[in-house]
């Protein structure tokens, strides 16, 4: 990796982030340094908790050294990204892309660091700095962050330390995958209440703003954010849990509740940081683009190739995505194929989550029979239409919508015939009235994980986990000594070792609650071996 830095525009008036060797040593609390400045001056203003705020958004993109975020970012890109099909890792050898894990890999390179020195470290201290009594709207903000970051850490693992993080000692307990989501919805009850309560008694005020990367302070659109983060969770676990699955997504889209994102203007975007996709597809070049989205794209004759990818020069001119996990004589050559879009820069804002994503969340759950405020069909639709809208091609949405015949591409690798596969898919575009409910959700998942891309890394494998959509190309090579089935695909990444060299009786306990050995095999709670309907 290259060795870069940057500094944060951000003034950070409280060192905040203190790095251990390992993500357990941070469980101990953490002192902060005030720099001369008096915990009264602090309180002005919420600045005693808001100046947490900047660093916890930004931490979706990068913040702090480069270096120590990028092999993270790299690991997630190149790791969740890949196995969701949007990147692949242009080193040749065993790397993440053929199921390789080696112990620097899953210690650095992964979520399991990221989540609690970045998000949930920094969340303690806004509650140590009485946000819960003092400022209920600030602390409603924490918890929307909190979930929708452990969200993607615990759907990676399965179990994780949650509701004992911060009690204080260099060890904790981990919680099972099913009490963390019972408490996910929880906190985002608390964070809802919260909020309409403020919006209610001060409408229009926004005392956050100084602090908020995303949405400038405004309430209601986190309110909607939140709202709509419910409803992701919700369809998650709908396999394992159908009943209350659709009690939370009810919740969700109730109007009762706010609302959700149902604009491009709800966009949750993150700015202030770099972007971590121009750093690990540009300038390092870590990674590319995935066979898999490209292959798809193409089939379609989907307008938003140009925006999303750049040709390749492998062939010039042509868009050819790299196979994951694919058999390559040097780096040389995967270097030359097609790579992200080059109007995604080091400012480019990071999505955390689009109106898009929430119409086909709302349509999975209409074909299920939920009221989700429309039909399948209309909400599928639109979702295209927001996506279309999104990427500046929305007067295109029309002919897509009702493009009947074009379904994914074949694969062809013009540097070695061995990554070459056909199409596993036939599905159109354009709605099948008539089709069953397993056709309509493949629709409905597609274009749900193309409007995703590039940021739903996480989101896109977990879908892919839930449901076995979209159905996206094995490995070429597995490398995983047998733990993963090369036709199933990876279902979990392994714990970091720092766990079981830290917190060794708290992991073996998490992995009982696994139920299966701590390898890419195991199924986490959620992903259970049954059919989707």
């Amino acid at each position: 990796m290259k060795n870069a830095k940057f500094y944060i525009n951000y003034i950070v008036l409280i060192a905040i982030l203190l790095l251990m060797n390992s993500c357990t040593k941070s469980f101990e609390k953490y002192n902060t340094d005030s720099n001369g400045i008096s915990e009264k001056e602090l309180t002005v203003d919420f600045n005693n908790i808001g100046q947490f705020f900047p660093p916890i958004e930004q931490a979706y993109d990068f913040i702090g050294d480069i270096n120590q975020n990028v092999q993270m970012d790299v690991g997630f890109l190149g790791g969740a990204g890949g196995y969701g099909g949007y990147f692949s890792n242009t080193y040749i050898g065993q790397t993440l892309s053929n199921y390789s894990f080696s112990a620097n890999t899953l210690n650095n390179q992964m979520l399991f660091p990221w989540g609690y020195n970045y998000v949930m470290s920094p969340i303690e201290n806004i509650a140590r700095g009485g946000a819960r009594v003092s400022a209920p709207d600030f602390w409603a903000i924490a918890l929307i962050l909190q979930v929708g970051a452990m969200q993607k850490v615990t759907d990676m693992y399965g179990p994780i330390p949650y509701s004992k993080f911060g009690q204080g000692g260099s060890t904790v307990s981990y919680d099972s995958q099913e009490s963390i989501y019972n408490l996910f919805f929880s906190q985002l009850d608390t964070a809802v209440n919260n909020l309409k309560a403020y919006i209610a008694n001060r409408p229009g005020a926004k005392p956050f703003k100084k602090f908020d990367e995303v949405y400038g302070g405004d309430y209601t659109e986190w309110l909607r954010y939140a709202n709509s983060l419910r409803l992701r969770l919700a369809m998650q676990i709908v396999k394992v849990d159908p009943q209350e699955a659709q009690t939370q997504a009810e919740k969700a889209v109730n109007p009762s509740s706010g609302g959700v994102l149902t604009t491009n203007t709800d966009n949750a975007l993150v700015s202030g940081a770099i972007n971590p996709v121009e750093i690990s597809l540009h300038e390092w070049q870590d990674n590319h683009v995935n066979a898999n989205i490209v292959s798809y794209m193409l089939g379609y004759n989907d307008p938003r190739v140009s925006k999303y990818f750049e040709p390749s020069t492998i062939v010039p001119g042509q868009y050819i995505g790299l196979r994951f996990g694919g058999a390559y004589d040097a780096q040389s050559i995967t270097l030359q194929f097609t790579n992200a879009t080059n109007d995604i820069n080091r400012q480019s804002p990071f999505i955390l989550m689009t109106a898009a994503e929430v119409y086909f969340l709302r349509a999975e759950g209409a074909l299920r029979g939920w009221n989700m405020g429309g039909t399948a069909e209309d909400l599928y639709n639109e979702g295209i239409d927001a996506s279309f809208a999104q990427w500046g091609v929305g007067s295109d949405a029309s002919a897509y919508i009702n493009n009947s015949t074009s379904i994914p591409a074949n694969y062809v690798d013009p540097s070695n015939s061995h990554n070459n596969i056909n199409a596993l898919s036939t599905i159109p575009i354009q709605w099948i009235a008539n089709g069953s409910k397993e056709q309509n959700l493949e629709q409905i998942i597609t274009q749900k994980w193309i409007a995703t891309y590039p940021y739903g890394c996480s989101e896109a494998w977990a879908t892919f986990r839930r449901t076995g959509y979209p159905r996206l190309f094995p490995v070429v090579n597995n490398f995983s000594g047998g733990t993963v089935n090369t036709t199933i695909q990876i279902r979990r990444v392994p714990y970091p070792q720092t766990e079981y060299e830290n917190n060794s009786a708290a992991v073996t306990q998490a992995v009982q609650m696994l139920g299966g050995p701590d390898d890419g095999g195991t199924r986490v709670w959620w992903d259970i071996n049954e059919g989707n309907f």
